[in-house]
Order: structure tokens, then C-alpha cells, then sequence
């Protein structure tokens, strides 16, 4: 009979698992959809673009934060 191997982590034993608050912000901006139009001041735009400029979606960071 073979011996079984335990399988040990690469961060070692003793570590603690990853939390939410260790792991890099997602910025809720970045996974919005892009709809036509400025998600914060709703100024018609391309396709593509989610925010009209950067003082736009510098305001909805600060928004979605202060709401949270």
C-alpha cells in the first residue's frame, strides 16, 4: 500500500486564506457596461466609452463609496 501525500498549500501552512480586503480593489466603474451615454452625468456618448471624462468617473467612484 502507498503512502498518501498531503497536499500543502503554497503559501504554507499557517497562512490564512485571502480575504476580500487583501485581494486588489475592482473598481465598479471597470465592470460596467458601456450603454451610449455617461453613467454618471448621462451625456450621450460612443459605444464604447462608459464615462465622458475622467472628472465623471472620478465622481462616480466617490458616489458608489459614499453610498456603499
Amino acid at each position: 500500500m502507498e503512502p498518501i501525500q498531503e497536499s500543502v498549500p503554497e503559501d504554507g501552512p499557517g497562512m490564512p486564506p485571502p480575504t476580500a480586503s487583501s485581494a486588489p480593489p475592482v473598481r465598479t466603474r471597470q465592470m460596467l457596461p458601456p450603454k451610449g451615454s455617461c453613467w454618471y452625468c448621462e451625456k450621450p456618448l460612443d459605444n464604447v466609452r462608459r464615462f465622458c471624462d475622467k472628472e465623471c468617473a472620478d465622481a462616480f467612484d466617490e458616489e458608489k463609496e459614499y453610498t456603499r
